[in-house]
């Protein structure tokens, strides 16, 4: 009967899977926050266009100075917001830069031991084979011997 495959490192394969998979959700967490300063990003642009296209005034109509100075008072406002959005998307994308060289390492680590693995049980069952091979040739001989004994 052939000996089962024990893989010795078993534990620490669980272990690196896990860290390969919390670091794929950590980059998915990345991505989604960039993603969200995207946005946010897109919506102060449709704002400060809104601003553009209302101030705009039609061919003699008077210009309300007052409203003029609000919209000028709100696209000051949105451009410090821009600002702030501009400086969470730098940090986002050195997170998602970071997440993604985590995931790199992580993986190559578990497929180090995913590789280990599969050599480890190539090599059992070659050995396993091989005793087979020499437990068939010693019953060969010693039936050999008996008929001709």
């Amino acid at each position: 009967m052939a000996a089962r495959f024990r893989f010795r490192l078993e534990p620490l394969l669980r272990l690196r899977q896990a860290l390969e998979r919390e670091a794929q959700r950590a980059l998915a967490r990345a991505l989604q926050a960039e993603a969200a300063i995207r946005e946010e990003l897109d919506r102060i642009e449709s704002q400060r266009r809104g601003v553009y296209e209302s101030r705009r005034a039609a061919v003699g109509q008077t210009l309300d100075l007052q409203l003029w100075r609000q919209g000028e008072a709100f696209l000051l406002v949105l451009e410090r917001r821009q600002i702030r959005a501009f400086e969470r998307l730098r940090e986002a994308s050195l997170a998602v830069v970071a997440a993604r060289e985590a995931l790199t390492v992580a993986h190559r680590n578990h497929l180090m031991l995913v590789r280990l693995k599969e050599r480890r049980a190539l090599q059992h069952a070659q050995e396993e084979a091989r005793k087979e091979a020499l437990a068939l040739d010693e019953l060969a001989v010693l039936r050999h011997a008996r008929r001709i004994a």
